[in-house]
């Protein structure tokens, strides 16, 4: 059960997520224009795909309503954390993942998809596939 935010504080979170957003956006530019094509490839294909999640489960009539599919929600849950693209682009940065650049802009690409998400009041979802509040 999740506790309900102040309409200030909401505000606060969905601007700071925005300038995250603002900054990855601006650094994916740079690498793109560093490093071209490759990584502008892989910073587009993880803008995208975390939302392909949606699609699991879609034919199975369980969502409607604004609602995923319950099969869906464990998959988008996971693509919609930023725990896990910030992992990525840490331990690169630490050089552990050897110097392939696409890499890195793969994760800004994902870890930009989330803080948009979140800038735009779109966050994980509840079992039953319905927006958590």
């Amino acid at each position: 059960m999740s506790v309900a935010l102040s309409p200030v504080r909401h505000v606060v979170k969905r601007v700071a997520w925005a300038a995250l957003a603002a900054f990855l956006l601006a650094f994916i530019v740079l690498e793109v224009i560093n490093h071209g094509g490759p990584a502008l490839t892989a910073a587009l294909l993880l803008l995208i795909a975390p939302d392909l999640t949606m699609f699991v489960g879609a034919g199975d009539g369980t969502a409607g309503g604004g609602k995923l599919s319950p099969r869906a929600v464990p998959y988008y849950n996971l693509m919609h954390r930023p725990w896990i693209p910030l992992a990525v682009l840490v331990v690169y940065s630490f050089g552990l993942l050897g110097d392939w650049v696409p890499l890195f802009t793969a994760g800004l690409g994902w870890l930009a998809h989330i803080a948009l998400d979140r800038a735009f009041g779109y966050g994980l979802r509840e079992r039953d596939g319905s927006r958590r509040v």
